[in-house]
Parts: C-alpha cells; structure tokens; sequence
C-alpha cells in the first residue's frame, strides 16, 4: 500500500470525523460528496447518506463522550477514501486541496488521542532499553 494514501487517508477520516461535530458540517459533507459525484459518481449519493448518517453517530457520541464510537468512525471513513483513492489515484490532489480548505493547517487530523488498557504485562521502554515487568 502506498504510504501516501495511507496517510492521507487517515489523516481525512479523522479531519471528516472531527468536522461533523462543528459549524464546517455543510462544506465537509458538500466537499465530499462533490468528491464522490467527480471520481464515482455511482456511489455519490451512498456517501452523502453515510455521512448524514455518520454525523448524527458522531454527534450522539460526543454527547456521551464515546472515544470507542468516535475511533471506529474515523476508521470507517479512513477505509472508504482509502479505497477511493485506490481505485481513482488522480483524487489524491483533489482530496489534499479539499483537507486544506477544510482544516487549513491540518490542525484537526493531528489531534492524538491514546487509550490505554492495562493487562497485568507491561514493557517499559526507556532511553532505548527494553525492560519486561510482569505484574505480581
């Protein structure tokens, strides 16, 4: 896989995400569709209903404060441009200019969230040291 549209596939899944909960929801659903209806226009209007779909997921889980939801969504999404610009390479400019129009200085795609889950092993890794602590 190209690490290029790996990339930036992760980075719109989670620029799309981050954007439905806020005023930008009508330029990134219009975006994107117009996106769709330019490189598969058969599929323009399935994607216009996942994102109406996926807006009211994402609004509903930030209300809850559901990280879980809100990751399998950008990785929903990640998944669909993924394969976009897989099959329409020529896209990966179009959808590039679209993030910067969007979320000019890619803010919002850097936005990390980490989840830990603790599992009785642990490693710890410090100054290039590999340390193995088993809880006790």
């Amino acid at each position: 896989m190209d690490p290029e549209v790996t990339s930036l596939a992760q980075s719109a899944g989670t620029t799309l995400v981050t954007l439905m909960a806020t005023d930008a929801w009508h330029r990134v659903r219009d975006g994107i569709t117009q996106l769709w209806r330019r490189t598969q226009p058969e599929r323009a209007e399935t994607v216009a209903a996942e994102l109406e779909t996926g807006r009211e997921d994402v609004l509903a889980a930030t209300a809850a404060d559901d990280q879980e939801t809100l990751d399998e969504l950008r990785l929903q999404w990640q998944g669909l441009v993924r394969r976009l610009l897989v099959a329409r390479p020529a896209a990966v400019e179009e959808l590039r200019a679209l993030l910067d129009q969007l979320d000019p200085g890619g803010s919002t795609a850097r936005q990390i969230t980490q989840h830990a889950t603790a599992s009785g092993q642990a490693r710890v890794y410090q100054a290039g040291r590999d340390q193995h602590i088993a809880e006790r």
